[in-house]
């Protein structure tokens, strides 16, 4: 059984323009506008319902150094996404939870802690390894998630409630970044495998997921799928479109080889204020639909 969880938070984002919010927040509605429950639930899912997040602050001049954005809000969504995600995999169901921006992750991997034995599956478009380490800009945990997941990022955000690492490195697959990521070789010698989207391309969806579900573990991975690693031609309604990433079929038949051995999965980065239409969201329901309708049946019985 599948149980939707929307998180329709944005405090991991930078504004977009100065004072101004991130549309992120508004994605779990527009997709479930666009079919997403629907679609799930004729196959016995179920709504979960919504883990909201604190109001998004412009806090550039008041946060002090050495705090990203939101941070006390970012920190609270999480524990209470991260008790959540714990319910519904003790009703042993599989949680895909509906984003909101990539800093979800944080309360993903509190949760996959607490359980224990999990590794990660990061699909993403970027890194998300920026941390305090690499970078004088390190304040949006949107960009820095997967630093933060296995414990590379400040104290206050990579080890709440004192569950750092939230992943091990070691079990960590990370797929989607494009040739020109600035952290990629940072990333390579530290998870236990590391995927370009080129490779994925190259070599095809089924032998790259396969290889990754290997290097995760074999009880079971959280499956965080950030929806920049398509195309930019495919999928502009993102904060950081970039060419050379996937097209919408190889996205679904990578999901589709993925989903059965996750516990879950996190869905992030859709912003629908880049959709006016809804087509793009409409490309990301039929795109879940069919990619991740096995979620979590490979480790259930």
């Amino acid at each position: 059984m599948i149980t939707l969880l929307s998180a329709p938070s944005n405090l991991g984002l930078r504004p977009p323009q100065r004072g101004s919010v991130p549309g992120t927040a508004k994605a779990p509605e527009a997709l479930r506008e666009a079919g997403l429950h629907t679609r799930f639930a004729e196959r016995g899912a179920i709504d979960g319902g919504v883990v909201l997040s604190a109001r998004y602050v412009d806090d550039d001049d008041t946060r002090a150094a050495g705090h990203v954005r939101n941070e006390a809000a970012l920190v609270e969504h999480s524990r209470r996404l991260a008790a959540r995600i714990t319910d519904v995999l003790a009703a042993e169901s599989a949680p895909l939870v509906i984003g909101g921006d990539c800093a979800l992750l944080l309360g993903a991997g509190m949760a996959s802690a607490r359980r224990g034995r999990t590794g990660l599956v990061h699909v993403d478009g970027h890194t998300d390894f920026r941390h305090p380490g690499n970078s004088d800009e390190s304040a949006s945990v949107a960009g820095e998630a997967l630093a933060a997941a296995i414990g590379y990022h400040w104290p206050a955000i990579a080890d709440i409630d004192g569950l750092s690492p939230y992943f091990a490195a070691a079990r960590t697959a990370h797929i989607g970044h494009r040739d020109d990521d600035e952290e990629q070789e940072e990333v390579r010698a530290l998870l236990g495998l590391v995927t370009p989207a080129a490779d994925v391309i190259r070599r095809g969806a089924a032998a790259v997921a396969a290889d990754s579900a290997a290097a995760a573990g074999p009880d079971g991975y959280w499956l965080q799928v950030d929806v920049d690693v398509l195309d930019a031609s495919v999928m502009p309604a993102v904060d950081s479109p970039d060419p050379g990433g996937l097209t919408a079929a190889q996205l679904t038949d990578l999901l589709r080889e993925l989903a059965p051995r996750a516990i879950g999965a996190s869905i992030t980065v859709f912003d629908p204020d880049l959709d006016p239409d809804g087509r793009y969201a409409r490309l990301l329901v039929d795109i879940l639909d069919a990619g991740l309708r096995e979620l979590g049946s490979g480790i259930r019985g």
